[in-house]
């Protein structure tokens, strides 16, 4: 498609000469602009996947897939319904768990509201992301009534350690003559577990489901089960089998894409919405690509008029000035992908180092809900921002080399 003289003449022009290094200048800093534009949309994106993938297995990973509700009381007969749930094909587990809510205190002081919920140790066992992080201590202890299990940063806040004792303190209390009296129980610290969600790390207690329903006074009771499936994406088919088989009892069944659906809602909203405006980068890059091969075009007209009268074509103009502009956007996107890949496959190093030169935190668990900054690569993705910065480099490039192919060559001699 392109022939030597043209290859030799794009890249003779591209060269700057004394005179001739403002176009060069402008022509450096678009290239530059679309680089940083494809390396902040890669990493953006990247950022964005992370933070949605941590997020949701997080989410899922302590709460379930679906949750079993009764409408008007605890359950009763929790063990009957998970065994008959069990039986249902694309179910993992099904767990009774019971939950409320407590304000957690410590001798050493310090009052914080929590999230308590009550599960066999069986079933704290299969819910990976607790048994796999446990820090300190052991699930092997978690048993009976004196036994609870709590994240790292509760155990930090309060000063606890394995052995420590954490009371509880629930405000729906007994009724006396006086009024109502809070229950409070205190409980031995048996393991401590870490599991990168900062709600989870600061606020979640575990404790055995007996000594639960003695705590919320659910003797025989839970207050839902929580199910888990192979494939999340895929919940809504296992709702509906579940619905089918709990049939005529009074029940809810609600999976994480209803419960959860605000947030995610949410963080794909944002997602999208950065990649609009991050691509008007490279718009602007591409807007500066014209400017460059315009003035460019402008400055070689004589040169353009001497090739013509020499016996090049029209379309052997265009093509020369097409390859500048090209190798500008191209080179400029291939900077710009594997900048863009190298950060996000050392982001956490580079957060590390950034934080420690200006002594900032720069990614607050607190506010973002995880302990450290979730980068993921999907290639499809950083392929359609190449692709996307290659078309419209690309396209930068077409009016400029139409206008240097139109140039009249006894206009533009007319003068010299």
């Amino acid at each position: 498609m392109f022939g030597a003289f043209e290859r030799i003449v794009a890249a003779r022009y591209l060269r700057a000469r004394r005179g001739e290094r403002f176009v060069s200048v402008i022509a450096g800093f678009s290239l530059v602009g679309i680089a940083l534009g494809v390396a902040t949309l890669i990493i953006v994106m990247s950022v964005m996947n992370g933070f949605r993938q941590e997020l949701l297995a997080r989410i899922l990973g302590l709460n379930g897939h679906l949750g079993i509700y009764a409408i008007e009381r605890p359950l009763q007969d929790y063990d009957a319904i998970a065994a008959r749930v069990r039986k249902l094909p694309g179910v993992v587990s099904a767990m009774p768990m019971i939950e409320g809510q407590a304000l957690l205190t410590a001798d050493r002081g310090g009052a914080y509201g929590g999230i308590v919920r009550g599960m066999r140790r069986a079933d704290l066992e299969r819910l990976h992301v607790v048994s796999d992080n446990i820090r300190a201590g052991s699930l092997a202890n978690f048993a009976g009534d004196d036994a609870v299990a709590i994240g790292v940063g509760l155990a930090e806040r309060l000063g606890l350690t394995i052995g420590s004792k954490l009371t509880l303190i629930s405000p729906q209390g007994a009724a006396t003559a006086i009024g109502t009296v809070p229950r409070i129980r205190a409980y031995t610290v048996v393991a401590i577990f870490q599991v990168g969600f900062n709600e989870a790390d600061t606020s979640f207690v575990y404790l055995p489901l007996e000594a639960a329903q003695i705590f919320f006074q659910m003797r025989n009771a839970a207050t839902q089960i929580e199910v888990m499936v192979p494939d999340p994406d895929r919940v809504s088919e296992v709702n509906g089998e579940i619905r089918d088989a709990l049939a005529g009892q009074h029940l809810r069944v609600i999976d994480w894409t209803q419960s959860n659906n605000s947030l995610f809602s949410a963080v794909e909203v944002e997602r999208n919405v950065m990649f609009l405006i991050l691509t008007l980068i490279i718009l602007v890059a591409a807007f500066n690509v014209i400017s460059s091969l315009i003035m460019m075009v402008k400055d070689k007209t004589r040169d353009i008029a001497v090739l013509r009268t020499m016996g090049a074509s029209a379309g052997a103009v265009m093509r020369i000035f097409l390859m500048c502009g090209a190798f500008v956007g191209v080179a400029g996107t291939v900077v710009g992908a594997v900048l863009g890949i190298i950060f996000c496959r050392n982001i956490e190093t580079l957060r590390h180092w950034l934080e420690s030169l200006t002594g900032t935190n720069l990614f607050n668990p607190e506010v973002y809900f995880l302990s450290q900054l979730p980068a993921v690569l999907d290639w499809h993705e950083v392929l359609q921002v190449i692709g996307m910065a290659l078309a419209l480099s690309l396209l930068a490039t077409l009016y400029p080399s139409w206008r240097a192919a139109r140039t009249d060559p006894v206009e533009a001699l007319r003068h010299e």
